[in-house]
């Protein structure tokens, strides 16, 4: 799992960086400052999982189950908004309206929530060596 967990932490940072520039270069003349601004949003978001990622595919101190399901909250969950915040930013570029979809940005961000809470929970649980 831990390969897995890794190979996916470094494809959302390679792609965040990827995104991220070509929102930065490629649609900075063809999309308002608005646009700009939450189609970055997207990238910081998946950029901040992808580091969420490494250290949950590296750290020893989870369960192979409880890592599993983190990291399915968080790929899940990065997919749905980071991806609907891409759609929704350069809906005037695309032929497809992305604000009939727009839902799944809250589901996404709801279930980034949700990993982050079970991440605290376990950190709680810990036992103090």
């Amino acid at each position: 799992m831990n390969k897995t967990i890794l190979s996916i932490a470094a494809l959302f940072g390679f792609l965040a960086v990827l995104i991220g520039a070509f929102g930065a270069h490629g649609l900075k003349e063809l999309l308002p400052e608005e646009n700009l601004i939450t189609f970055e949003t997207g990238v910081r978001y998946q950029m901040y999982h992808a580091i969420v990622l490494l250290f949950l595919g590296i750290t020893d101190i989870f369960r192979e189950k409880t890592k599993r399901i983190l990291f399915y909250f968080f790929v899940i969950g990065v997919l749905l908004f980071s991806g609907s915040i891409y759609g929704l930013a350069t809906n005037e570029l695309s032929g497809f309206d992305f604000k009939k979809i727009g839902f799944i940005t809250p589901i996404g961000g709801s279930l980034l929530i949700i990993g982050w809470g079970i991440m605290f929970y376990n950190f709680i649980k810990l036992k103090n060596k």
